[in-house]
């Protein structure tokens, strides 16, 4: 049987560019186009390599578990939720391989229907969020300084800025200090920190929390922030509390994403 080079990369591109969404469907997060289409890359070299004279024993179990880590790495970074997407995608690409041999004799075009099965399937039945939860990678400038963090898009969050009307962004306490040269317990007490000035910017972002009195945060004018690469015009405030214990996100943005 002839075996076209070109075409079985291109197809183990698309195959797993394919994975890789639906993996970020399934766990909550933003597509990631670029992420995916340069593992897909990946995905697509190996299995070209696996053919070349010399180089068959690539097709071996360990070096196709490499494969998966270094695409699980390239797609999903090193940040919190990347470890638990990883081994969703190894899962997701072992049942593929399942899912073409029932669809026929688990060739290229049953992988490729089979993963638009499982494309869809995270699509439709999941709605991209399961438990409800969606996350969003954020970026936030100021000053010459960026900070990368993961928020949870929370549909419950009115937040405003009562000064510009502007949505709010709520983040862990600590990344005050990476934005500015405030100390962390700058947080815990936001009026104090407002009243001494010294930083331009600084403001008190009133709340109300379900079973909780309300409060003041120490809210900051940034630079710039960037919601999935999307820059949206927002406000900073810093919470004094651990934001996501344990969970994939350290950051708070409103359903209507500023």
């Amino acid at each position: 049987m002839t075996v076209y080079l070109d075409l079985v990369i291109f197809l183990n591109f698309l195959v797993d560019f394919l994975l890789i969404l639906a993996t970020n469907r399934l766990s909550g997060f933003a597509p990631g186009w670029k992420r995916a289409a340069a593992a897909g890359a990946l995905g697509a070299v190996y299995a070209g390599g696996c053919l070349l004279p010399g180089w068959s024993f690539l097709a071996g179990t360990v070096w196709r578990l490499v494969s998966l880590a270094l695409m699980s790495l390239i797609a999903f970074g090193w940040g919190n939720g990347a470890l638990r997407r990883g081994v969703l995608f190894v899962f997701l690409s072992m049942a593929l391989g399942g899912i073409a041999l029932g669809l026929g004799n688990g060739g290229f075009f049953s992988l490729i229907l089979g993963a638009l099965g499982v494309l869809i399937a995270c699509l439709v039945g999941f709605c991209g969020r399961p438990g409800q939860q969606s996350y969003v990678p954020v970026t936030v400038f100021h000053r010459g300084r960026r900070v990368h963090l993961t928020a949870l898009v929370d549909t419950g969050n009115t937040l405003k800025d009562p000064i510009s009307g502007r949505s709010v962004l709520v983040v862990d306490g600590e990344v005050v200090q990476k934005l500015t040269d405030l100390p962390a317990r700058a947080v815990e007490d936001p009026v104090a920190t407002v009243g001494k000035g010294g930083i331009d910017g600084l403001r008190l972002i009133p709340y109300h929390a379900v079973g909780q009195p309300g409060g003041m945060l120490l809210g900051l004018r940034v630079d710039k922030v960037e919601l999935n690469g999307r820059r949206v015009d927002m406000i900073v405030a810093f919470a004094p509390q651990k934001i996501g214990r344990g969970k994939p996100y350290q950051a708070l943005t409103g359903g209507d994403m500023g």
